[in-house]
């Protein structure tokens, strides 16, 4: 099993860079037959579902625009518990079909308070696609998640896009700290 290191901390490969493809993959049909007319809006939530956008977009092959925007509510290892928006949505919502894409949903706390501020903009819809859900750490039962890569335990992870104090997210594969 391939390692890495990151600040001084070593990470075991958790999920291969060809799972990762191949659950995409599904996502992407999965998206393809909900919206093939819908000409959906992916808001990229950066920096972390940089990789996990641009692969899940191409996947979908359909018509669609693609937006971003920077929250943060982590600090290291751990969540802040408070929302920080650094980068807004600079795009009209309204009627529009939403795929919000995540990198990982584990608390939930970063759409709970998220989710409010975009329902006022009146989006036809909203979904979630997220790469990774962490079950056991969610504490926001009625998040819109319809499109989940991989279900998780509460373990930390790093790699595809996923950062330890900004290391580490150029791995095509997703790596877990060592135990």
């Amino acid at each position: 099993m391939q390692s890495v290191t990151a600040h001084e901390l070593s990470f075991e490969e958790y999920l291969s860079a060809e799972k990762i493809q191949q659950r995409i993959a599904v996502l992407g049909a999965s998206i393809r037959e909900q919206y093939q007319d819908k000409n959906p809006i992916f808001i990229g939530i950066l920096n972390g579902a940089f990789m996990f956008a641009a692969d899940l977009v191409r996947a979908s092959n359909i018509q669609c625009e693609i937006t971003f925007m920077k929250v943060s509510s982590y600090e290291g290892m751990s969540s802040t518990g408070t929302l920080k928006t650094q980068l807004g949505l600079n795009k009209d919502i309204k009627d529009r079909h939403i795929i919000l894409v995540e990198d990982i949903v584990d608390t939930g706390n970063t759409f709970s308070k998220l989710l409010p501020e975009l329902h006022e903009a009146n989006p036809a819809s909203i979904a979630i696609a997220t790469l990774l859900l962490k079950p056991t750490a969610l504490q926001h039962k009625d998040l819109p998640l319809a499109f989940v890569g991989f279900e998780i335990p509460n373990k930390f992870v790093i790699g595809y896009g996923l950062d330890y104090n900004e290391a580490g997210r150029q791995w095509d594969s997703i790596y877990q700290l060592k135990q």
